[in-house]
């Protein structure tokens, strides 16, 4: 039941978490298309309030190609009966994305999932993004690596770990396990998302020639970094072209 039951239907709140459904619904929907969903696990949140603590996330165990706006779980992150409820979400998306949204604001949109060459990365001994071309030098200096990797991540004491080493990155590289991103905005965090899976599909296919790593000067790589910062209006672009291909495709997801 929505946490926002008794916000008359026409106000800007109800319209603005409106849009927030039909943007993560569509997150949903692209994350299958681009081959970065696993089974019927993973899990993308996107808060509601301006504190972070109200936020939309998928119910437990339904596949991304199905989920719908109106199927988003609105969740209390201060709420300590959410995994007793008929519609718990799943555990370890309650430990990563109930942490996350509690003790921080700023990371308004959290996607965690397990795509082919971020999780390839989270495997090495060093899963470090090395700044060997402009795609993979985007994010020199912001991603967070955790390697205390425990098991499933459903401990309290493991959301805490999670949250802290994420701190104000927008990449966490989890060893022996995957990737989460936070953003602002959906459409960063899909974009984020998107370039950080290229760039690790391109760095370990460099790490396959067996060849040494043309690796930037750190001046070099914090240059190309700060280049990208006036390209973020490219990922709404981004986003909102593939938005228009499911209105086409897929309209569902908007129900």
């Amino acid at each position: 039941m929505s946490l926002m039951i008794d916000v008359p239907l026409g106000s800007p709140e109800r319209r603005s978490e409106q849009i927030l459904r039909e943007d993560l619904a569509a997150a949903f929907r692209l994350a299958v298309k681009f081959g970065w969903h696993e089974s019927v696990g993973n899990h993308f949140s996107a808060a509601v309030s301006e504190d972070g603590s109200k936020f939309l996330m998928n119910p437990k165990w339904r596949h991304f190609s199905e989920i719908r706006a109106s199927d988003l779980l609105l969740l209390d992150a201060n709420d300590e009966t959410v995994m007793d409820g008929p519609n718990a979400p799943d555990p370890s998306a309650w430990c990563i994305h109930g942490t996350v949204h509690r003790t921080n604001p700023k990371a308004k949109v959290l996607f965690h999932c397990h795509p082919p060459n971020a999780t390839a990365l989270a495997t090495l001994q060093d899963p470090t993004m090395k700044p060997v071309d402009l795609n993979t030098a985007r994010f020199f200096g912001k991603v967070a690596i955790d390697l205390g990797f425990g098991g499933m991540a459903d401990e309290t004491e493991e959301g805490r770990r999670i949250a802290h080493t994420l701190g104000d990155k927008p990449v966490l590289v989890m060893g022996n396990h995957g990737v989460s991103i936070a953003a602002g905005t959906i459409a960063e965090a899909f974009e984020h998302l998107y370039f950080f899976e290229r760039a690790a599909e391109t760095l370990l296919k460099a790490y396959s020639t067996g060849q040494p790593l043309a690796v930037m000067s750190d001046n070099l790589a914090a240059k190309t970094a700060a280049e990208w910062e006036p390209y973020v209006g490219m990922g709404y672009a981004h986003f909102e072209f593939h938005k228009r291909e499911l209105d086409r495709t897929e309209p569902d997801y908007k129900d």
